[in-house]
């Protein structure tokens, strides 16, 4: 096998791409009319908010330092709470909605960020403290009882046809897509962001402010977590305390099988794009065979584990 074509097997982006060919093809077979264009648009309107809590996810890990994010899951429930009681059902209230589930995540993420950065606490252990915070505070607000509803534009905006029978939020995912390219390649904060992931010390010689990147990219963290919990809403209509657990490991298998090293500094949010569209193709698999919660939350965590054995390997193959 020549160096170039062992290149491109190895790349993640290409793997990504075979397996969720792969997972199409499968159920297809599975489920006659899997694969027809209908039902394709509603399997990447479930990626697309995997895909867009993903993106804060990306960052983080992309900024080392062992920097995942186990709070995103209460970000999205707590955004998703704010917009639904904000929100109510009034249209009119929906420019609200959005900048209580987006800033109110952003400002918390941001408190993340100074807990790791400044008071140097493991980031494992802030945002799992942040997340005992938040679901706490979500039980006194709410009383454990769902409570507000979507606006019927948002509702529409995520689940109907905008143009040429795509929803809005697929619209919405393209662009946080190449706002994210750019950002990261053509930009002193992209730059930065890798440096700071690949060697902190370094980065800090070279005047990279890398206090202030770090806490910025928990905050983004934050609020892209807070804008997924607004499109969730949107997509099942009403919101409740937990609703974003379910994000939260999917979040980060999504970054991985994207190629993004869990050690920072290398990687990109197009692979997590993929990633979040394998997730959601294997998740719809599964439904399709009929197993248990139990047991799609088991192969999660398998897929993630053989993920980062297979990570090991692949950079390897690209030595």
């Amino acid at each position: 096998m020549t160096r170039s074509l062992r290149t491109i097997v190895a790349d993640p982006l290409f793997l990504a791409l075979c397996a969720a060919a792969g997972l199409l093809a499968i159920g297809e077979i599975l489920s006659p009319g899997f694969a027809r264009g209908s039902q394709i648009v509603s399997l990447l309107t479930v990626a697309a908010i995997l895909g867009i809590v993903a993106a804060g996810q990306n960052l983080v890990i992309l900024g080392g330092r062992e920097g995942i994010d186990l709070s995103v899951g209460a970000m999205i429930s707590l955004g998703a709470v704010l917009a639904g009681n904000v929100m109510n059902g009034s249209n009119a209230a929906l420019p609200f909605a959005i900048l209580a589930a987006a800033g109110v995540p952003f400002l918390i993420g941001l408190v993340n960020g100074c807990g790791i950065t400044l008071l140097r606490i493991p980031p494992l252990v802030m945002t799992l403290g942040m997340t005992a915070v938040i679901q706490g505070a979500l039980v006194v607000y709410s009383q454990g009882v769902p409570s507000g509803s979507a606006a019927p534009a948002l509702s529409a905006f995520v689940n109907r046809p905008l143009i040429f029978g795509i929803p809005g939020i697929l619209f919405v995912w393209a662009a946080i897509a190449v706002l994210m390219l750019f950002v990261l390649r053509r930009t002193r904060f992209g730059f930065s962001v890798y440096a700071i992931g690949s060697n902190e010390r370094a980065a800090a010689l070279t005047g990279i402010p890398v206090p202030a990147v770090r806490i910025l990219l928990y905050g983004l963290s934050g609020f892209f977590a807070g804008l997924t919990g607004l499109f969730v809403i949107g997509y099942t209509g009403t919101s409740f305390i937990s609703v974003g657990n379910q994000y939260v490991l999917p979040s980060i298998i999504a970054v991985v099988i994207g190629g993004t090293s869990l050690a920072g500094g290398t990687g990109g949010y197009l692979g997590t794009v993929a990633g979040a569209v394998v997730l959601t193709l294997l998740q719809s698999v599964l439904i399709t065979l009929n197993l248990d919660v139990w047991a799609r939350q088991i192969i999660f965590g398998l897929t993630l584990l053989a993920l980062l054995l297979l990570y090991g390997r692949q950079r390897a193959l690209q030595v």
